[in-house]
């Protein structure tokens, strides 16, 4: 961990740091998984997944920041019954090329693409030159996802804009922060290509589908609406070693 990536890192207990994520991956990854995190940071929903997954499922975590891909390598290092995980240094953008990226003042979990990202910065300090790639190249390389989270920081109507094949054919769980900004560009491309959305704050086991994607957006295949949930979690929730170096 690091204090760059915001002093909650650095409490005692992981699930306190935030339990919506967290209860997501509880409730949605299931052994053997495959399961992509597009924006990792330092990795909580990264190495949460991995543990639920297990030895047979798999985990790519995309991070375009050099010092927090560096923190991701070093847990991954660290023992444990866990699926394998694959870092990625790059950012995810609606087609490949090359992007410039801002690295927060306030703390790195806020950085962003040039030109997106919110007033939670407290500014820029840094500019990164980092490779893009779409989610749809990504399939060429790594296995197909079950679960796809995303939180980019304003970014996220490029992403799903870069994964049209991956929604329309491989139909993964959607896990993804949506700007206000977003919400329409989201929405639509959700819905043009037969998702339910769903306002994954709310209490599993009561959430009723919205119209609009909310802040954090649950979206499930419409043949599959009863994917919002698993029946019996597969991690226990009482232990926090999640594999995340400190």
């Amino acid at each position: 961990m690091s204090s760059e990536a915001g002093l909650k890192y650095l409490w005692p207990r992981l699930d306190d740091i935030d339990p919506v994520l967290l209860g997501l991956a509880y409730d949605l990854v299931q052994t053997g998984s495959a399961v992509w995190d597009i924006g990792a940071n330092t990795g909580l929903f990264t190495f949460a997944s991995a543990t639920a997954a297990g030895a047979t499922g798999s985990v790519l975590a995309v991070e375009p920041d050099t010092v927090m891909v560096e923190l991701l390598r070093r847990s991954s290092r660290l023992p444990g019954p866990r699926a394998a995980i694959d870092i990625l240094p790059a950012a995810v953008t609606a087609a490949s090329g090359v992007t410039r990226f801002c690295i927060a003042s306030r703390n790195r979990a806020t950085n962003h693409i040039e030109g997106l990202g919110s007033s939670q910065t407290g500014g820029v300090r840094a500019v990164q030159v980092v490779p893009t790639v779409s989610l749809d190249l990504l399939l060429e390389y790594f296995a197909a996802p079950d679960i796809v989270k995303i939180d980019v920081e304003g970014a996220e109507h490029l992403v799903l804009e870069g994964g049209a094949q991956l929604l329309s054919d491989v139909r993964p769980i959607i896990i993804c922060e949506v700007a206000a900004e977003n919400t329409a560009t989201v929405t639509t491309v959700l819905r043009e290509h037969d998702y339910q959305i769903f306002d994954g704050d709310q209490t599993i086991g009561t959430r009723p589908s919205v119209d609009a994607a909310p802040w954090t957006t649950l979206a499930i295949p419409a043949e599959h609406p009863d994917r919002r949930m698993s029946p019996d979690s597969k991690v226990n929730r009482s232990d926090t070693s999640y594999g995340v170096d400190s």
